[in-house]
């Protein structure tokens, strides 16, 4: 079989408008929905930028860089298109720079993670004492992947001209500026040599994922019968993992059409609980989808919208948290780190399962056995059912962070505000795990049994996390 070359990074890129002539005035009038759909496409980029300008001074030392740093890399995430998997590995790379560039406030309470992971070389140590100026180093060592791993370089560099300028303001000697952006730049290019390594570059001219026509396995689903995505995932140098199979999880009810088999029963649970979604069921689905690349199909005009991966929405989250708890800029860089950890080794051993049972779609097997126009809540993402993605890496992420702040940390998340949802309030991390894998029973596109299952496969991958990185309820600063 021919090899080619994809970039599944782009795979929703390449989905094209199509329009019939007939609508073209159509689509003009709707030309200010796009206008709008292209502001959230954004995020809040298009404030951001116009902000830069006005930015007022900032430490050197401050955590406001690093959270500005995620901030931008989420939103090139956004404008590029990255897909979960891809995602997560580009916030991996770039929170571990901006950890190991910004401990250096403080190396005695917060040593070294490469150390303690798979495949890093041993990380520069800087030629002058940078305390004063650590984050910056990490603003840099962070930018420094984020150019290597994402397309939007000018956004990108705007963003640390502008966030340079301001630190410059403050009245940092410029030689200690310059020692501690060198020293960054040095410890990014060191996490970009194991990047080179994870396998990244040689999957994307793996042999194209070919899909067996049998109602049994994964096939694409409607509205857009989109191609695998990530298939060979699997194959990711993991950081914590011994392997993507590590952790794998007990074999899914196995398929059957009859009507009073198990399978059965899981696809009558997701049909009826569609029929009956209560307003907070469906607030919950639309919170928590997380959908990169959604299309909208109206007769022959097809629009899309965009929005932050769910791997974003936990990264946000973090950093809203670090925030409001007052966390220093060292402490910040070792929340974002941890959690994105977490979020890589969930999505590859995730996805190792997903290619390996190939389970089909609940609205593959409702169309065909049930009801030819029924539609999901949400719309079907292009890989197989089983495991749940969302549900292995929220229950890995809320046991990194309930070690990081208890078991009983109660928060608001308002990261959705900017798409048009609401803010909701949770007693726990696990708690809103929870909530995001249930979700995706009230979305339409998991099975009930799928998603304890994939909970506790996430609890695992975020128990062997906080093992391999020595992080718990005593050592976390």
């Amino acid at each position: 079989m021919a090899k080619f070359i994809r970039e599944n990074n782009q795979l929703f890129a390449a989905k094209t408008m199509t329009i019939s002539l007939r609508f073209c005035l159509l689509l003009c009038s709707l030309s200010g929905l796009f206008a709008g759909l292209q502001a959230c496409n954004g995020t809040q980029k298009g404030t951001q930028e116009a902000s830069a300008g006005n930015m007022q001074s900032i430490a050197a030392d401050s955590p406001v860089l690093l959270h500005k740093g995620l901030q931008e890399v989420t939103d090139v995430v956004i404008y590029d298109i990255f897909s979960p998997p891809v995602a997560s590995r580009i916030y991996a790379y770039t929170s571990l720079a901006a950890y190991e560039a910004t401990r250096w406030a403080d190396t005695a309470k917060y040593p070294s993670l490469t150390a303690r992971l798979r495949g890093f070389d041993p990380m520069p140590v800087p030629s002058t004492d940078i305390s004063k100026a650590a984050a910056l180093a990490g603003l840099k060592a962070m930018f420094t992947v984020a150019r290597n791993v994402t397309f939007s370089h000018d956004s990108l560099n705007g963003c640390e001209k502008e966030v340079m300028a301001a630190v410059e303001k403050s009245g940092m000697p410029k030689e200690t500026i310059a020692k501690a952006t060198e020293f960054g730049e040095a410890v990014g290019k060191a996490i970009l040599a194991r990047a080179a390594k994870d396998n990244y570059k040689e999957s994307r001219g793996y042999e194209r994922y070919n899909v067996t026509p049998r109602e049994d396995v994964w096939n694409p689903t409607p509205p857009d019968y989109a191609d695998a995505l990530e298939p060979y995932w699997c194959t990711i140098a993991t950081l914590v993992l011994d392997s993507a199979a590590q952790f794998k999880p007990p074999r899914p009810i196995p398929y059957s059409n009859k009507k009073n088999s198990p399978y059965f029963k899981e696809v009558q649970d997701v049909f009826d609980v569609s029929r009956q979604l209560t307003k907070e069921q469906q607030e919950i689905a639309s919170f928590w989808d997380d959908n990169p690349f959604v299309s909208h199909h109206k007769g022959h005009v097809v629009f899309n919208s965009k929005k932050m991966t769910p791997g974003g929405h936990w990264m946000m989250l973090t950093s809203q948290i670090v925030r409001n708890t007052n966390a220093d800029a060292a402490r910040t860089a070792q929340c974002f780190a941890i959690v994105s950890i977490a979020l890589f080794d969930g999505f590859i051993s995730c996805w190792e399962e997903k290619f390996y049972s190939n389970m089909p779609r609940p609205i593959a097997v409702i169309n065909k056995y049930m009801d030819e126009t029924w539609e999901p809540f949400l719309q079907t993402p292009p890989f197989p059912e089983y495991t749940s993605g969302h549900s292995v890496i929220s229950s890995a992420v809320a046991e990194v962070l309930t070690a990081l702040y208890g078991d009983s940390f109660a928060f608001n998340d308002s990261t959705e505000v900017p798409y048009g949802r609401s803010v909701r309030s949770f007693s726990s991390f696990r708690q809103a795990a929870e909530e995001c894998s249930i979700s995706r029973l009230y979305g339409g596109i998991h099975y009930r049994s799928t998603l304890k299952l994939s909970a506790e496969q996430g609890k695992k991958v975020g128990n062997w996390v906080l093992l391999r990185t020595k992080i718990n309820s005593t050592t976390a600063q």
